[in-house]
């Protein structure tokens, strides 16, 4: 049955070319997606695959229940896009001004449909049940893992898997890890208020600029002097944003960053030396300050059994894939709230265009459209690989 199953999604390729190309014409950011949901609701409605909508937001949560005892495993596809604009010049490039989906989630989404439709004839030859789980809004915290979680709607799921098609890796090859894979990721926004004035006249003035200068020189000492060199961390300032005119001093700068670890105890010691940090050069210059700082999402850490199965079985989907486990990323991910209460791993399914390589998140971005077959057969790969387990 299962070389048949292969067989299947091999043929099932074109549709999941034209879906993927569809979805990436018509992208939508986080929170955002109705029209991607509607399209994900039609394709179950015309499979005759029972669904819920609306799963803690927009998300699509459907279910094709086979006819051979065994256990409930979600798989996951995310399906929200990213306020960029395309700068590709293909055939099926975004038509919506502004919005691209610059990480793969298209392909994602035609992944799991088109595993979906290549199922359907071996339903009754299927053990346990499939979950096809269609996330919103895993781009901009807090994301839509948490609430489809907080619903209730996976409580009767024994495990989760789930995927990334992933430019950094060449096309065949499935990555990952057996404990953390993927950082946690939060966000960070500070205002310093000085006292502005004229560029002739600065001892008048509490520049901003120069204040918020000292912050950013030394807000980098904080990974490189205060976090056990053992440990893994990032902070990295991404905008500074500070004054309108040339011969005027600013009175106010804003900067944006970001930190990712895989320790709760980092995380909270960086947040407790950014706070002495800004606090102590602000008031040695006599401006106030405002920090606003955001916990996003958790380190996705992998469950050593169902990485395993991954690391180890992928090869079963398709001969020619090979797999790697890999250092984790410091890229954040919120699957990892579906693994802080079940069992499950993540992993990077690779799509790298040799001659064309822009990474995620780059209004360039694109991917080997023949990673979509093998995201599609590893995930069903997982399944067959944990009901046997």
């Amino acid at each position: 049955m299962w070389e048949d199953i292969f067989k299947a999604i091999d043929d099932q390729y074109d549709k999941m070319l034209e879906t993927r190309r569809h979805l990436h014409q018509y992208p939508e950011v986080s929170f955002q997606e109705e029209q991607t949901a509607q399209f994900i609701v039609d394709t179950y409605e015309r499979l005759g695959i029972p669904y819920e909508r609306n799963v803690g937001g927009n998300g699509v949560l459907a279910t094709l229940k086979g006819g051979k005892p065994g256990k409930t495993v979600a798989l996951r596809a995310d399906f929200d896009a990213l306020p960029i604009q395309e700068l590709n010049d293909v055939s099926y490039k975004s038509k919506n001004d502004g919005v691209m989906h610059a990480c793969g989630h298209d392909g994602h989404t035609a992944s799991l449909l088109g595993l979906a439709e290549a199922l359907l004839p071996f339903q009754d030859q299927l053990p346990g049940t499939i979950v096809f789980l269609h996330q919103h809004a895993e781009e901009y915290s807090p994301g839509g893992a948490k609430p489809i979680m907080d619903s209730g709607k996976l409580d009767h799921v024994d495990a989760v898997f789930g995927t990334h098609i992933w430019v950094n890796a060449p096309t065949g090859v499935i990555q990952t890890s057996k404990g953390p894979f993927m950082a946690g990721a939060d966000r960070f926004e500070l205002t310093i208020q000085g006292k502005g004035g004229h560029g002739a006249i600065p001892h008048q003035t509490k520049d901003a600029i120069v204040i918020a200068s000292q912050v950013v020189t030394q807000l980098q000492q904080v990974v490189s002097r205060r976090v056990d060199p053992l440990k893994t961390a990032v902070l990295s300032i991404g905008t500074f944003e500070a004054g309108h005119a040339f011969n005027i001093i600013s009175d106010s700068a804003r900067l944006t960053g970001t930190v990712r670890t895989f320790d709760p105890e980092v995380q909270e010691l960086i947040i407790e030396e950014m706070e002495k940090i800004i606090k102590g050069t602000c008031v040695a210059n006599g401006a106030d300050y405002d920090l606003n700082y955001e916990r996003g999402y958790p380190p996705v850490v992998n469950h050593s059994k169902e990485a395993s199965l991954v690391l180890d079985r992928s090869h079963e989907a398709d001969a020619s894939l090979t797999t790697e486990e890999v250092e984790p990323s410091m890229a954040g991910e919120d699957f990892a709230y579906y693994m802080q209460k079940k069992p499950g791993a993540f992993y990077f399914t690779g799509g790298q265009i040799p001659d064309h390589y822009y990474p995620h998140h780059h209004p360039k971005f694109d991917f080997d459209e023949k990673a979509l077959n093998h995201a599609a057969k590893t995930l069903i790969q997982a399944f067959r690989s944990y009901q046997e387990s």
